[in-house]
């Protein structure tokens, strides 16, 4: 690892209060597999308080136009509703009402940790082992975590081994691909002054296109006109979707790092450990990945080879907060930052509000897409960003409640 990375580790641990060894910042893994698998392996739901079974009486999956909810009810009368990722649920939602949702009938939710697993288990699940199974289960923790949270009265980051941090400093993230530069740079000024954050990620290339860009020219002439707009002041962040083979990943970092670009994200295939492995070994900007993942042992190795420098497990790809809080803690212990990639549906900023509340690394900002236009009041955070930071509710649970009527206005989803 050169200096550059090893530059990036040290102020990411600084801003997270972490202390990294020299051992950490070397060329070998810098902590043994066991290691790894043992702070993995430590429980991270805190349902102590809670003396009786909480016995799970029904899970729905509602619909109101565009948006899911999952509304769990407890056999003594609690009731939970939380929101799911509705853009890859109006795919996989049979895997969620024929597989997910049935198990939980009966269970005990203070047991909602080992019961992952289970459910992984039953019925030979594992064999839809990928991002529409993940997504079906962490439509279901997310709600029967928001249930623990109301009969506790804890919010989700006091669940999960308790809240470090309420203010949760954030990034505006652009969706575009295939504008021009010039349309481009103009947007970036809109959304970042919307809420004067001091960091922007914008898209690289054409999303795995094998080395294409979107608009001929457009990343390298993004490049240097992002940084000549926004100055030294703003921290630039990449994002090339899996776009580039090695030799064409290390010629676009190069140019990022020309520019003091903070952090290189999904530089080649995703799926691809060892090319962008190698991309990273190539370069000195920091290379961000996570997003797809959905396999504990892919990011034990990401970890431990150092295949990415910033990770970035997905709350509702990979399955939701409790086995996102095992990558974070493995890449603690790694000394590398952890920083949630954040989906573009439901409550998303949100959930990451909560996850980064409760971490031990949080990079130094994390990503924030805009409001959802899901309809809900908040009695402990106006959840506005000011000076490009987000307080995160205290609340019990996700520390929302959502508008009665538009729950109201849901209907059950069943199987075809």
């Amino acid at each position: 690892m050169n200096h550059n990375r090893r530059a990036f580790l040290k102020t990411s641990a600084a801003a997270a209060g972490l202390a990294i060894s020299r051992a950490s910042l070397g060329d070998e893994p810098p902590v043994p597999a066991e290691e790894l698998d043992r702070v993995a392996a430590e429980p991270v739901l805190h349902a102590d308080s809670l003396t009786e079974p909480v016995r799970i009486e029904s899970m729905e999956l509602l619909r109101n136009g565009r948006v899911f909810l999952v509304r769990v009810r407890s056999r003594d009368g609690a009731e939970a509703i939380a929101v799911p990722n509705a853009s890859r649920l109006r795919d996989a939602y049979p895997i969620f009402l024929n597989r997910v949702a049935p198990f939980f009938v009966g269970k005990d939710a203070r047991e909602l940790e080992p019961l992952l697993w289970e459910l992984y288990r039953h019925g030979s699940n594992y064999k839809f082992q990928g991002l529409a199974f993940w997504v079906c289960a962490a439509a279901a923790e997310f709600a029967v975590l928001d249930l623990l949270g109301q009969m506790t009265g804890k919010p989700i980051g006091d669940l999960l081994g308790g809240v470090k941090r309420r203010d949760i400093a954030v990034y505006r993230a652009s969706g575009n691909r295939g504008n021009a530069p010039e349309e481009e740079v103009e947007y970036l000024q809109k959304i970042v002054g919307e809420i004067g954050a001091k960091a922007l990620k914008f898209r690289l290339g054409g999303r795995m296109s094998r080395n294409a860009d979107s608009l001929s020219g457009r990343t390298e002439k993004l490049i240097p006109l992002v940084r000549k707009t926004f100055g030294d002041g703003m921290t630039l962040y990449g994002d090339a979707n899996s776009s580039y083979d090695v030799p064409h990943a290390i010629r676009i970092g190069r140019l990022m790092e020309e520019y003091d670009y903070g952090f290189f994200e999904e530089p080649c295939p995703f799926d691809h450990l060892e090319e962008t492995k190698a991309a990273a070994d190539a370069l000195s900007i920091p290379v961000a990945g996570g997003e797809q993942e959905f396999s504990h042992w892919r990011f034990r190795w990401m970890i431990r080879h150092r295949g990415v420098d910033v990770v970035q497990p997905d709350l509702h790809y990979y399955g939701g907060f409790i086995r996102a809080m095992r990558v974070a803690r493995m890449a603690h212990a790694a000394g590398l930052p952890c920083t949630p990639h954040m989906s573009g549906s439901g409550l998303g900023y949100l959930d990451l509000l909560h996850f980064v509340s409760c971490i031990p690394n949080p990079a130094p900002y994390h990503e924030y897409k805009g409001e959802s236009g899901i309809p809900f009041a908040c009695a402990t955070s106006t959840l506005q960003c000011e000076n490009g930071v987000i307080q995160t509710p205290s609340g019990p649970g996700f520390g929302i409640e959502l508008d009665p009527t538009f729950v109201k206005k849901a209907v059950a989803v069943t199987t075809l």
